[in-house]
């Protein structure tokens, strides 16, 4: 963690930040305000921050590609999709999490209990969301096409509202939706991403952004980074900032936050691996065409994490 941090720090040499200069951040249910502000890491801040709150990560990807944010977290899935889609975008901070809490859920009373139950049945996500990118990964650890479901692509609460009428069988989401959902008794969970996603989610930025903020970026990054570090000692105090941001029980961030166990790493050659496999993924899926597929270490800025140490 004192690597990157140092490496993130290093950067900002490239010029110093001014009070009035302003770094434009998409934020995801509060998650890295909520994040940041309980860690005491905005404490002196140079620069202003301009947070928008968004229910998803592709509506925060469409806002960066238009101009409205500089920067932003987002899972490896979607930042995939909006990279292969022509979005200037590349990640320069990475993390990773255990994947309890991106899953495929069904109703209590469902009759499906396995991958292989899915066959011929409707499961909603958002499209080229990790919501999908488990489904996909969940069929081919089955021995299943991607074909053998039907798609149903909604925003979260749309998919919840979906699946409690029986419109679908299936929900593939993330958190803090999963949490919720398993706290009300409402769902059961069919197979979550361990094992067969890698669990990276990426600080993003424009390449506008990388080129004019950049000294900002590394900033905030920084802090990103100690404050995640912080939060992986003790979730609670997390918890709580975040419950009071966002308006849900203490109880959803606790069990979201205690079984995650987000930590900065390096972008190092493990993570530009997992993510080239999450390009194939998606190429194999008949998602991204071959010809407009990225390489990996084209949308990942290795220049903080290339010197890097392993982080614990």
């Amino acid at each position: 963690m004192r690597a990157v941090i140092l490496a993130l720090l290093a950067l900002l040499v490239v010029r110093p930040a001014h009070a009035q200069e302003v770094l434009r951040v998409g934020d995801q249910r509060g998650n890295a305000r909520a994040l940041m502000e309980a860690a005491g890491v905005l404490d002196g801040l140079p620069y202003r921050l301009d947070w928008s709150e968004f229910p998803a990560a592709a509506p925060l990807l469409e806002a960066l590609n238009a101009g409205a944010i500089d920067a932003g977290g987002v899972g490896d899935a979607p930042f995939t999709f909006a990279a292969a889609a022509g979005v200037p975008v590349k990640a320069f901070l990475a993390f990773r999490n255990r994947q309890d809490g991106l899953a495929i859920l069904v109703l209590k009373e469902s009759p499906l209990r396995t991958v292989a139950d899915l066959k011929g049945k409707r499961v909603a996500t958002n499209r080229g969301s990790i919501g999908h990118q488990v489904v996909l990964a969940a069929l081919e650890e089955a021995g299943l096409p991607a074909d053998s479901v039907t798609f149903s692509f909604l925003p979260p609460a749309d998919a919840k509202i979906a699946l409690a009428s029986g419109a679908v069988d299936a929900w593939s989401t993330w958190e803090p939706y999963t949490s919720t959902a398993e706290l009300a008794g409402l769902v059961r969970v069919i197979r979550d991403g361990n094992g067969i996603t890698p669990g990276l989610t990426f600080a993003v930025a424009s390449d506008d952004a990388i080129r004019t903020k950049r000294a900002l970026l590394a900033d905030f990054g920084a802090r990103l980074a100690r404050a995640r570090a912080w939060a992986l000692k003790d979730p609670a105090p997390y918890a709580s900032v975040w419950s009071k941001l966002i308006g849900l029980p203490e109880a959803v961030p606790l069990r979201w936050f205690g079984r995650a166990a987000y930590r900065a790493v390096p972008i190092d050659a493990s993570v530009i691996a997992d993510e080239q496999r999450n390009i194939d993924l998606y190429v194999r899926a008949g998602l991204i065409p071959k010809a407009r597929a990225p390489r990996a270490e084209a949308i990942l800025d290795t220049s903080v994490s290339q010197t890097a140490a392993a982080v614990q």
